[in-house]
């Protein structure tokens, strides 16, 4: 099972390079990237800049400055340059389990 699909609204030819860039992005707590939790809902890009609205496994999360600036540079390095970028975390609708990708599900079981 994949982890729960981004929404993706933006040019064709940047879709593959742009979700690569997030799937680098990893939550330092849980050593898995952050589309494998599914934590990603939707990824705007246009001509304004890229817009991504996220959520985290819990609104308790240590790290969410530091994943949303890992974010912002990840895209950074696909998108033209001085391309605006905003990164929205979010808490509705609320992240569950349901979300991650089959390799997360096996990753936190052992």
């Amino acid at each position: 099972m994949n982890a729960a699909p981004i929404d993706f609204d933006g040019p064709e030819a940047l879709r593959e390079p742009l979700l690569a860039a997030l799937a680098r992005v990893v939550d330092p707590e849980l050593a898995l990237s952050i589309t494998d939790l599914g934590l990603v809902y939707r990824l705007q890009v246009d001509d304004a800049g890229a817009q991504v609205r996220m959520t985290m496994t819990s609104p308790a999360c240590p790290v969410i400055d530091l994943i949303v600036e890992d974010v912002e540079n990840e895209l950074d390095r696909v998108l033209p340059a001085g391309c605006a970028i905003a990164v929205e975390v979010c808490w509705e609708p609320a992240w569950t389990p349901d979300r991650m990708s089959e390799r997360a599900r096996r990753f936190l079981q052992r």
